[in-house]
């Protein structure tokens, strides 16, 4: 069974507030997220998918624990990124570092030895039950009447994976507000073909 996280923000364009959709993929994240004080040295690493809501998981993170995020660590000077963990250290405070490749080629020796001590989080692929979720609560956010029976249909013809159902969703709001009719049954298939073939929309 899935829930939902809100969040602190509302995204832009959008008059409904922000939430991460929990399902077996990443809910053991969520859990890890709630107890800092169990990670070693206070420290812990996630990565997972694109689009799999690392970053949403971040802002919430922070919104409990001022300061301490670095989103896209890897892109960040290791001497930085060491720094920072030692300011976390000397403050007592807990430090989620967020990367967007599962792995992080770390060429300062001091700090790989502290992050190979850290905890290791991962969001997993989506599940049915996890997209179908995600889909509806991403047309939530788009004001978008995704009509019924859009995930019963959808969900076994598309690519399970987190990008994928935010473009499918995003298409399917696009040709319904194109054409200016509700997304049905052929705004659904022409949005799958569109997004991942011609002939995709059309399976059984």
């Amino acid at each position: 069974m899935s829930s939902q996280i809100a969040l602190p923000l509302i995204p832009a364009g959008s008059g409904q507030p922000a939430s991460i959709v929990l399902g077996e993929s990443n809910r053991a994240v969520a859990e890890a997220l709630t107890a800092p004080d169990t990670w070693p040295f206070r420290t812990a690493i996630l990565h997972g998918p694109p689009r799999s809501g690392k970053s949403l998981f971040g802002q919430w993170f922070a919104a409990q624990h001022p300061g301490g995020v670095i989103d896209g660590v890897e892109a960040m000077d290791e001497t930085q990124v060491f720094h920072r963990w030692n300011r976390a250290q000397e403050d007592g405070a807990p430090l989620l570092l967020i990367a967007n490749t599962p792995r992080w080629d770390i060429t300062l020796p001091d700090l790989r030895s502290r992050m190979g001590a850290a905890l290791q989080l991962e969001i997993g692929p989506p599940d049915d039950a996890l997209t179908a979720d995600l889909m509806l609560s991403l047309a939530a956010q788009r004001g978008l009447a995704l009509g019924e029976g859009a995930p019963a249909y959808l969900v076994p013809r598309m690519e399970r994976s987190y990008a994928a159902t935010e473009k499918i969703v995003a298409e399917i709001d696009r040709i319904s507000l194109e054409r200016q009719v509700p997304a049905t049954l052929s705004v659904w298939r022409d949005a799958l073909e569109a997004v991942q073939g011609p002939d995709q929309g059309r399976l059984l």
